[in-house]
């Protein structure tokens, strides 16, 4: 499977700029800025020949890492400790399968590891740059969640504001006149699921039937890309429905502008991690 990633964002630890960067949804901390402080990445190699850290590297990649090789990790594991041992992170990636460390060439490139083996590694580096590592890390954690928070938020309001066009637009085009306010229900409902199979695939009933234990409803569980989208594709419905589309033509072409928009949004976001999380 092909590692998705995003542009390292950066974090200081007692003065020394750290790479933190988000690899399939987990966070890696480069490990080269780590050593840089107390010397070269040599000091990742040292780290490495440590019997403990290899019994270490192995028992996390056997609980998180499916294809791990687990013949080879018993061959280093039998060799640390000696004095003609020597492992670095390329060959234990390339030997075992590993995932937790990973080598990057190029620009921002260097050793990164994911968070629980970096501040192993931070702990034998030194006790205190471990703890500030620690806290660091924290800070920038919650900062990341306050923002994705924020811009959740603005995409809901959006959202909710484009849905009272959405239904002003039903009311004028679609609702015959003296109807009861269930049978008007009925038609609003019927056209918000226009916009759900249109963009999530699924109408509202049918994703409470295959979610029975979440709380309120498929668009409170959208990531923030698919509220963006659904505040586009709200407002073009609403013009569509004024100009007397038939809905399953709206919902044919609502659907491809649906892909289209979130194709170029996820793709806009990976190459421009610093505008969509700075």
């Amino acid at each position: 499977m092909a590692t998705k990633t995003t542009k390292p964002a950066k974090m200081t630890v007692q003065g020394v700029d750290i790479k933190v960067l988000k690899a399939n949804e987990d966070d890696y901390i480069c490990l080269t800025d780590m050593a840089g402080k107390f010397g070269s990445d040599v000091l990742i190699y040292n780290w490495m020949r440590n019997r403990n850290t290899v019994e270490f590297l192995g028992i996390w990649e056997q609980i998180h890492n499916p294809d791990f090789k687990g013949l080879e990790f018993e061959t280093f594991r039998k060799e640390a400790g000696l004095n003609s041992f020597y492992l670095t992170p390329r060959k234990w990636i390339d030997a075992t399968g590993a995932m937790g460390i990973q080598s990057r060439a190029g620009r921002g490139g260097g050793t990164y590891a994911h968070r629980d083996l970096a501040f192993e590694f931070g702990s034998w580096l030194s006790p205190e740059f471990k703890l500030y590592l620690i806290k660091e890390f924290q800070r920038l954690k919650e900062d990341e969640s306050r923002r994705l928070s924020l811009e959740w938020n603005l995409n809901r309001t959006l959202s909710k504001l484009n849905y009272r066009i959405h239904t002003d637009a039903i009311k004028d085009n679609i609702i015959p006149k003296l109807i009861s306010s269930k049978q008007a229900s009925l038609i609003y409902a019927n056209e918000a699921d226009v916009l759900n199979v249109a963009l999530f695939g699924l109408t509202a009933k049918q994703w409470r039937e295959a979610n029975p234990n979440k709380e309120g409803n498929l668009r409170d569980y959208a990531t923030v890309e698919q509220l963006l989208v659904l505040a586009n594709i709200e407002s073009m419905n609403a013009e569509f429905i004024r100009m007397g589309y038939p809905q399953a033509d709206r919902l044919k072409k609502l659907n491809q502008i649906a892909i289209a928009q979130l194709k170029s949004i996820t793709t806009y976001s990976v190459s421009m991690p610093e505008l969509t999380h700075a």
